[in-house]
C-alpha cells in the first residue's frame, strides 16, 4: 500500500492573513474522531475486514495529524480573509481570481498528495478506503469550508468517471484529477429547470469524430471557474439529438476548458466560459458560477440516455459531503462559542456566586449558555458518528467483487444519504444560531467568525437538493418504492443492538434507561411510516406533506441510536479503569453530552411524529392563499 507520497510537515507553511483576521481558530478534534473510528466503529476490524488490511490505527492517526496541521495552519487563517475577499470575475478575459492565499494553499494540498487518497493505483491513486477520504474533507470542511469546495467537488468528478467513464477517458482525464493537475465540476441545473431536470434544455450534437457539440447554459455551478488548476474537467448534462423528452433524454459528458492537442497540452481558447459570479449570502471565497457552452466540445460518458442515473454517482458523492457542511458549522460553532463564554463575565449564578473575585460570573456557569453549548456538541459528536459509519459502508463499494455486491451496499447508503444530507446540514444551520446566540450582540458582528458560520452553514440545507427533495427521497423513493428493504433491515440491526446490550449485557450494561427511551422511537417510526403511507394511497399529497417532518424524526432517532453506541462505548472504558485523568475526563464528557441528547434533544421528535401525523388538509388547502392585502 502507499502511504502519502508527500508529507505536510515539510511542506505546510502558516497561512499568510489578509485584511480581517479575526474568527473561530480552528483546532482538530483529533481526540474526538479518534474515538469514533477506533473505539465505536472498531475501525480496526473494520479495515481487516473491508480488504484494507494496511490501514492500522497507526497509519489512520498519521495521516490525520498531517491533515490537521494543514487545516488548522493553512486553512482556517485563510477563512475569514475568504469570506471577505470574495471571488473577482475579469469582465475581458472571463477568468477568476480566488482569495489572496488560497491557490497557495490549493498548491500545498496537491504536493502533499491528498487529492488521490482513494483513487485506484493504476490512475495515480493511492488506493486508501473511502472513509479515510472523508476524514480529511471533515477536517477542511470545518477548517475553511468555501476552499474546501474546489476539492470536494473533482472527487465527485473522479467516482463517475471511475464507475461510468471508458478506460481512455480515465487514462486522459482520471490521471489528472488524482494528482490535482486538473480539478472537476458538475453541471446539472440551468435557469428555467430548479431540481426539475426534465426542464433541461442544454443540446448536444455529435460529431463525425464522435464527440459532441454542447450549446446551452448552466448555473450554480460551484467552482465552474478559477485559478487552482490550468484546467477544468466539467461533468455535464446534455441532450442529444431526437432524445426521449424529461429525465428519460438526458445523457452525460465530459467537457473540459481547455481542449488538449496532440501532444498533450492544452489550447489557449476556451473551451467554455464563465458569463457571471453569482452574489451570495456566503461562502464568498467559493466561485459559484453562470457557465456558458457554446459548440463546446465535449465527449460522452456511457450510453446516451443514462446520464441521470450516471450522475447519482456524483451527486449521492456530493450530498455526503455536504453533509460535513452541517457537521463542520456545528464543530465550528462550539469551538468558537465555547471560549467566549469561559471569559465573558455577566450578572451571577442563579446557584450562587462562582467567582467572587470579578466583576460577574462566566456566562457558561448559566444554564441556558449551556444548554446551547451542548446542542452545539451534541450535534457535531452524533453527526460525526452518524458519517463516519455510512462512510465505512462506501469502502465496501470499492472493494465489491460482484455488481450485486455493489448494488447491496449502494442501496444501504442511499437509504442512508438523505437522512445525512438532510438532517445533518438543517441541524448544523441551527449550532451555528445557537453559536453565534451564545456572543450575545458581540456574536453579529464579523470579528468573530460566528456570523460568517451562519452564514455559510445556510447554504447546506439547500444545495444537492434541498430539504425537502432529501425528505421526498427518504420518505418516498427509499422507503414506500423499495417496501421498506434497507430501512427494515436498518432498524432490524438496531432492534439487534439494544436486545443484546439490553438482555445479555444485564452486568455491564449501563444505559438499559437510554434503551427503554430510545425504543418506542423506533417503534413509532414504524407506525408513521405505516400511516403516512396508508394515507398517501387516497392522497399523494399527504407524501409530501409529511416528509420533512418524517425526515428530521428519522435524523433524532437515528443520531439516538449512535449517542446510545457512544455512551455504551464510553461507560465500558471507565468501567475498566487504569485511565489517565485526561482520558477519563473524555470518556465522562462523552456520557454527560449523551444523556444531555436523549434529555433535550432526542424529544423534539416527538413534536415530528405528532406533526407527521397530522391532518395535511390545512397544508394543501387553498383559502390561506386565497386573500390578497389591498
Amino acid at each position: 500500500m502507499a502511504l502519502l507520497a508527500r508529507s505536510l510537515r515539510a511542506s505546510a507553511q502558516p497561512a499568510l492573513v489578509f485584511a480581517r483576521s479575526m474568527g473561530v481558530q480552528y483546532k482538530a478534534p483529533i481526540r474526538d474522531i479518534q474515538f469514533v473510528v477506533d473505539e465505536v466503529l472498531n475501525g480496526d476490524r473494520h479495515y481487516q475486514k473491508a480488504g484494507f488490511t494496511d490501514v492500522s490505527s497507526d497509519f489512520r492517526h498519521s495521516v490525520l495529524e498531517e491533515m490537521a496541521k494543514f487545516s488548522e495552519e493553512v486553512l482556517s487563517p485563510l477563512n475569514a480573509a475568504g469570506d471577505e475577499h470574495g471571488c473577482k470575475l475579469d469582465a475581458k478575459t472571463k477568468d477568476v481570481t480566488t482569495p489572496p492565499g488560497w491557490k497557495e494553499a490549493y498548491e500545498q494540498y496537491k504536493e502533499g498528495g491528498w487529492q488521490s487518497l482513494s483513487v485506484a493505483e493504476e490512475y495515480g491513486g493511492q488506493n486508501l478506503p473511502l472513509s479515510l477520504g472523508l476524514i480529511k474533507s471533515e477536517l477542511i470542511a470545518t477548517a475553511n469550508w468555501a476552499w474546501g469546495m474546489y476539492p470536494g467537488l473533482s472527487i465527485g468528478a473522479m467516482n463517475t468517471l471511475t464507475l461510468h467513464g471508458s478506460e481512455e477517458q480515465k487514462q486522459q482525464y482520471l490521471t489528472k484529477l488524482a494528482e490535482g493537475t486538473w480539478l472537476g465540476t458538475m453541471c446539472l441545473t440551468e435557469p428555467q429547470c430548479g431540481t426539475d431536470l426534465g426542464q433541461m434544455k442544454t443540446k448536444a450534437v455529435k460529431q463525425a469524430d464522435g464527440s459532441y457539440k454542447i450549446t446551452g447554459t448552466k448555473i450554480f455551478i460551484s467552482c465552474g471557474e478559477h485559478d487552482f488548476t490550468e484546467n477544468i474537467v466539467h461533468i455535464v448534462l446534455a441532450r442529444t439529438e431526437n432524445a426521449p423528452p424529461g429525465t428519460k433524454g438526458i445523457s452525460l459528458f465530459i467537457v473540459p476548458k481547455y481542449l488538449q492537442k496532440e501532444d498533450g497540452s492544452l489550447e489557449t481558447k476556451k473551451n467554455l466560459v464563465c458569463g457571471g459570479l453569482e452574489k451570495k449570502m456566503g461562502i464568498h471565497g467559493s466561485s459559484t458560477c453562470v457557465m456558458n457552452f457554446e459548440d463546446s466540445k465535449g465527449w460522452l460518458i456511457g450510453e446516451e440516455n443514462k446520464g441521470l442515473f450516471q450522475m447519482f454517482t456524483f451527486m449521492n458523492t456530493a450530498r455526503i459531503g455536504t453533509a460535513l457542511q452541517g457537521l463542520g458549522a456545528a464543530e465550528l460553532a462550539y469551538q468558537g462559542a465555547l471560549p467566549y463564554t469561559k471569559e465573558r463575565m455577566s450578572m451571577r449564578a442563579l446557584s450562587g456566586t462562582r467567582e467572587p473575585e470579578k466583576a460577574g460570573d462566566a456566562i457558561i456557569h448559566h444554564g441556558d449558555v449551556r444548554r446551547m453549548l451542548l446542542t452545539c456538541k451534541a450535534f457535531a459528536e452524533g453527526a460525526r458518528s452518524m458519517m463516519y459509519e455510512t462512510s465505512m459502508l462506501a469502502d465496501y463499494m470499492l472493494t465489491a467483487k460482484t455488481p450485486e455486491e455493489h448494488k447491496k451496499v449502494d442501496d444501504e447508503m442511499g437509504f442512508l444519504t438523505p437522512i445525512l444530507k438532510g438532517f445533518i446540514t438543517e441541524i448544523g444551520v441551527e449550532a451555528a444560531s445557537q453559536g453565534l446566540q451564545c456572543f450575545g450582540g458581540h456574536g453579529y458582528l464579523q470579528d468573530w467568525g460566528m456570523e460568517q458560520n451562519m452564514r455559510d452553514a445556510r447554504i447546506g440545507t439547500l444545495y444537492e437538493g434541498t430539504t425537502g427533495i432529501q425528505a421526498l427521497d427518504l420518505l418516498g423513493r427509499k422507503i414506500l418504492l423499495q417496501g421498506g428493504k434497507n430501512w427494515l433491515s436498518y432498524t432490524g440491526e438496531c432492534f439487534k443492538y439494544m436486545k443484546k446490550q439490553l438482555w445479555d449485557n444485564r452486568q455491564t450494561s449501563q444505559h438499559k434507561r437510554e434503551i427503554v427511551r430510545l425504543l418506542p422511537y423506533f417503534a413509532k417510526w414504524y407506525y408513521m411510516t405505516g400511516r403516512v403511507a396508508l394515507r398517501a394511497r387516497s392522497d399523494a399529497d399527504a407524501l409530501s406533506a409529511a416528509s420533512n417532518d418524517y425526515l428530521m424524526y428519522s435524523g433524532y432517532t437515528v443520531m439516538g441510536f449512535h449517542w446510545l453506541r457512544m455512551m455504551d462505548v464510553a461507560s465500558e472504558r471507565l468501567a475498566n479503569g487504569g485511565l489517565s485523568k485526561e482520558d477519563e475526563l473524555f470518556y465522562k464528557a462523552k456520557v454527560q453530552t449523551g444523556q444531555f441528547y436523549f434529555d433535550h434533544l432526542l424529544p423534539r421528535a416527538n413534536s415530528h411524529f405528532q406533526s407527521a401525523l397530522a391532518s395535511h388538509k390545512s397544508i394543501m388547502g387553498e383559502d390561506a392563499f386565497n386573500f390578497q392585502q389591498q
